[in-house]
């Protein structure tokens, strides 16, 4: 996730550089000291690293792998062996990159030869309409297990673990006990017969978005939290997203004037659209709880407190003008 890169010394797990040497001996190259290793920014949940070697030197070609290190304390947020499960179907689909190795805490996956996006590349109409193209077939995969909405359980089990973890006076300035409420009207609200769903992948950020600039092909990439989901709250997601550069100084502060506009012109679309609006309300609750968690379970650099002040107060602050009468804030 993330295309800033680091060069400093850095010394992967010694299962990983077994795996690396096997890896390599089954493709007919000798790793030596001439192995780079080098960190790609921006992750938020694991720290992921681009593996490069030559093939041969009169040919300066390299080889190229990407080594993923878990970070510590995030299996609260998913459970490891369904996402390694979930990696290897969607490969098996032909989306995303192949599993290659796996270790104790982390694993080795095929390095997609294409650009990870930018935060400005989700405001680029063209690139928005080959996304969208994406969505829909990632939606449409057929994945094993039940195909019921995992949102709602979700939520709660993400507030009991928030709570537990926070101080008093951290929970009531974040407001987690209303939480139960607000998530119970959500579910109300939004829970219809005749919503669409599909195998969604719950966190459609920039960084999990791969382009080929030559076929102008699109790659999603990392499925920690992918389930079934209601499609209007992936693209709610997504949306909430556009808000977001994690490549910035700041890259826990979120730009709300990002968030797309909207004019349909067909009233299947124009419902669609509503819809999405009201389930950004539920991305809100999600990400601002994740980002209390991860205060407390992830030692990555990045401000998750402010991040999920950011999306808590975003929440209590569309809510009125998204469910009318029922969204009045306490």
């Amino acid at each position: 996730m993330g295309s800033t890169e680091t060069t400093q010394e850095i010394v992967l797990p010694e299962e990983a550089n077994r795996i690396l040497q096997s890896l390599a001996s089954g493709w007919g190259d000798t790793i030596g000291e001439d192995l780079q290793v080098i960190q790609l920014k921006g992750a938020m949940t694991n720290q992921v690293y681009q593996i490069k070697w030559p093939i041969k030197e009169e040919d300066h070609r390299s080889r190229k792998v990407l080594v993923r290190i878990y970070g510590e304390g995030v299996d609260v947020f998913f459970d490891r062996e369904d996402e390694i499960r979930t990696f290897e179907l969607v490969s098996r689909h032909g989306q995303g990159p192949r599993l290659l190795g796996r270790f104790s805490n982390g694993r080795i996956e095929e390095f997609i030869r294409a650009r990870t996006l930018s935060a400005s590349d989700l405001l680029d109409p063209d690139i928005s309409a080959l996304i969208a193209a994406k969505m829909k077939e990632f939606h449409d995969l057929d994945m094993p297990g039940p195909k019921k909405v995992l949102l709602w359980d979700r939520l709660r089990k993400w507030l009991n673990t928030a709570k537990n973890m926070c101080p008093s006076e951290e929970a009531e300035a974040f407001r987690l006990d209303a939480l139960d409420e607000e998530i119970s009207t959500l579910e109300k609200t939004l829970s219809q017969d005749n919503q669409l769903i599909g195998f969604c992948h719950n966190d459609l950020q920039y960084g999990n978005i791969m382009i080929d600039e030559q076929t102008k092909s699109i790659t999603i990439i990392d499925y920690e939290y992918s389930s079934y989901n209601t499609v209007a709250y992936d693209m709610a997601n997504h949306f909430c997203e556009m808000a977001a550069d994690y490549h910035t100084e700041t890259p826990h502060i979120l730009d709300y004037t990002k968030y797309p506009g909207n004019q349909p012109s067909d009233a299947e679309i124009e419902k669609l659209i509503q819809d999405v609006e009201k389930y950004a309300l539920a991305s809100h609750l999600l990400w601002g709880l994740w980002g209390i968690i991860s205060e407390h379970v992830n030692e990555i650099d990045f401000d998750y407190m402010e991040y999920a002040r950011q999306r808590l107060q975003q929440y209590w602050l569309r809510k009125p003008e998204l469910l009318g009468s029922s969204g009045s804030s306490p």
